[in-house]
Parts: structure tokens; sequence; C-alpha cells
């Protein structure tokens, strides 16, 4: 990637990146126009996409960030390899080829064109067509390395591998977990705490296939993948989730879906030994799970405090496991309910009612030399990483997940 300079020549970078501030302004009006001309030209690839965050904006929010940052580092693309990483294990769990690239690149000029218009002139889409081949080559090597090392794993395979629900267990009112081994009886490839898996389901009422990514819930080196799916319902602010009811309601033991390999760049590391803190905000909890569950096996010594925010008790998932924890040994648990009930304040790890804030996070984090992993609804971790920041803990080391498209705290 150092080499970009060498492949576009100086003029196609001014260009580029000259239009940096009309990306800033037209960036979502261009991602929503690509999507629409390319799902109209390829229909075929709505079986990739989740049709979701396509509604609600956050897909065209998330590639018209991808595009800026491109643009803003041209010359130097290296310096975007974290996030190209990131992007490359989403597309790797959702089957996104090589062959992909043309069709988003064709479609990607034409957007633009479409937008700016006469802005839009022969040399502008001719350096943004130079400039898309060499980014789109970046992504192609990445994503194929992730493929390679996919599939050589003991265990691992390539696309999707169909799994026989095995067991399926009711965590809280909202939240269920699904036990997966694979229909052939072979191995499973192990995977870092922290990371996912996509499931692709066909939907008897849908035209189309859904791929939905979960984290894995449970540690490493079981002979199961165990999922967690918390049941989305309708609000003003998004529609109910296809996948998430259908698995609730029409998904049961002894069913078959089909899963990607375990993907993912939201882990710990474990190479560390200073104390760790977990703070996680409803169905946030389950990839902190398992990552505290391997840090408590693997580094007995490592101190752990796990802070679990959430509505109220009923819909508080893997409460008896994360007790399970504290009688292991090093491990604090703090639970924090925004609207408890009597019983809720009888808990013997109830922290405060209301949110987590700056005071709980000062009293239960007691020194600023800690590594904090969070996961939950984005305004909950904005809130939470503003308190951290407040509490002296450095942006280094803090980390967290989102799900779905990547965006901004």
């Amino acid at each position: 990637m150092s080499a970009t300079k060498s492949l576009l020549n100086e003029r196609t970078i001014q260009i580029i990146q000259s239009t940096v501030p009309v990306l800033e302004q037209y960036g979502e009006q261009i991602t929503r126009r690509f999507y629409e001309l390319m799902f109209a030209n390829h229909p075929e690839l709505l079986n990739i996409f989740n049709h979701a965050h396509q509604k609600q904006g956050r897909q065209q929010k998330a590639l018209a960030a991808s595009i800026y940052a491109a643009a803003k580092h041209i010359d130097r693309l290296e310096d975007i390899l974290p996030v190209v990483k990131q992007i490359g294990h989403k597309h790797r769990s959702l089957g996104v080829k090589k062959e992909h690239y043309p069709i988003v690149g064709k479609h990607l000029l034409l957007a633009i064109k479409d937008v700016l218009g006469d802005a839009a002139t022969d040399e502008v889409i001719e350096a943004w067509g130079e400039a898309y081949g060499v980014i789109a080559d970046v992504f192609i090597q990445v994503e194929q390395q992730m493929y390679d090392e996919a599939a050589k794993k003991q265990g691992g395979w390539v696309d999707f591998r169909p799994f026989v629900v095995q067991k399926k267990v009711k965590e809280s009112d909202v939240i269920t977990s699904f036990y997966l081994v694979p229909q052939d009886g072979g191995e499973i490839s192990d995977f870092l705490p922290g990371q996912y898996v996509s499931v692709k389901v066909q939907i008897p009422s849908e035209k189309y296939t859904h791929i939905r990514q979960y984290s894995l819930s449970d540690m490493p080196g079981q002979p199961y993948y165990r999922i967690s799916v918390k049941r989305e319902v309708e609000t003003n602010q998004k529609p109910a989730g296809i996948v998430s009811n259908y698995l609730h309601e029409h998904v049961k033991e002894g069913d078959v879906l089909e899963l990607s390999a375990p993907a993912g760049d939201f882990t710990i590391d474990m190479s560390k030994e200073t104390p760790v803190v977990f703070v996680s905000g409803g169905v946030g909890t389950t990839p902190l799970l398992s990552m505290a569950k391997a840090v408590a096996k693997q580094q007995p010594n490592r101190p752990i405090t796990f802070v679990c925010a959430a509505v109220h008790g009923r819909v508080h998932a893997f409460d008896q496991e994360l007790r399970a924890l504290v009688k292991q040994g090093n491990v604090c648990y703090h639970v924090c309910y925004e609207q408890p009930s009597n019983e809720d304040r009888s808990h013997p790890h109830f922290e405060k009612a209301g949110l987590v804030d700056v005071q709980l996070l000062q009293r239960v984090i007691k020194q600023t030399n800690v590594d904090v992993y969070m996961c939950g609804p984005i305004p909950f971790m904005k809130a939470v990483k503003d308190a951290l920041r407040e509490n002296g803990i450095s942006e280094q080391h803090i980390h967290y997940e989102f799900f779905g498209p990547a965006s901004q705290l």
C-alpha cells in the first residue's frame, strides 16, 4: 500500500484530494444513489447486503465515510489499513468476492456523475476510476489473504457451511442463544474471543436471502459455536428485525443454519497483563462475555472488571454466567439497571439505578492503566467513551465494536 504514489500520478492524486470537500458535503447523497443504481442493475447483490441497514441509512453513511477517508489519504493509503482490514473481515464473512469490485466501481462512478452533474468533469471521473482501481486492489488482496487463512485453519472452510441447532436457550425476555454444530460432523475452526460469524437464512416469505453477523458469545475451545440473538422489535427509529424474529419464532432445535467461518478484528490482546474492564449495554455483552471467559481461564491473575448495563432484570442476559465468573476468582461484577424493579435492587452485584456515568465508572475502575472493551448501542458507547476519557483513560486503551456498519464515536 505504501506504493500508492507510484501507482497514481501526481495529477490524479491532486484531483482526488480536491474532491474531499465535495465528498464531505455530498457523500451520503452519492452513496444512496450508488446503491439505488447498483441494486437496480444487479438485484442478486441484495443476497449479500443487509436490507435493514440500507433502510436505516447506516450502510450509506459507512460507505460515504470510507470513500471520504480514501480520498483524504489517497497519497498514503497505508494510513487506513486498519479500516481496510476491519471492512475486509466483514466482506470475507459475507462472501464478497473479487468479481464484485468492478460492479461496485462502475456504479460508484455513475453515482458521482449523477449527483455532481457538470462538476464531475471527465477528468474527475477518470481520476476516480483510476483511484478506485488501486483501492479495490488493496481490498481484494487483503480479503483474499483472509479467505486463504480461513480455509487453511484446522476445521476451517470457505463461504458458508451448514450447522445444526443443537440447543436453543432463552437467556432473557429478548435474547435467545443458539448452540450450533456442523451438520457434517467435522471439526470447527478456532476463533479469537470477540469475533463473529455470519448467519445466512432463507425466510420463506422473503425473495432474497438474508445474512446477519452475530458475535460468538461463548469462549473458544468448545465443540460448538454459540450465538445469542436479541429479538428486534419495531420502534419509531427502526423496523422489526426480520432475521432476529425469524430465528426466535421459527428456528428450532434440529434445524439447519448456514454459517461463515469466524471473522472480526474486535479481539482482546491476551499477551497483556494490565487490568481489563468490560462495559456492556444490552446484547453488547455477547463479544465481551467471550473475552472475559477466555481471560479468566487463560490469565487467572489478570484483574477483570465487568460492568453490565440493562434496562431491567428481565432483559438482562448471562447474569448467571457472570456470577459464576466472579466465583472463579479475580473478577469484579457490577450491574446497572436503567429502570430497576424492587427485585432488581436486591441483586448482589447491583451498583446503581439509571445510566452508566462518570461517577459509576470512577467507583469501579480504580486506576487509569487499564484496557477497556465496550459494546452496546451507539449512544451508550458515546456516553461511556466520554466518561472514560473524563476519568483519565486514554484513547488508545479504549476498544469498541459496532453491531452493523462502522460509525464514529
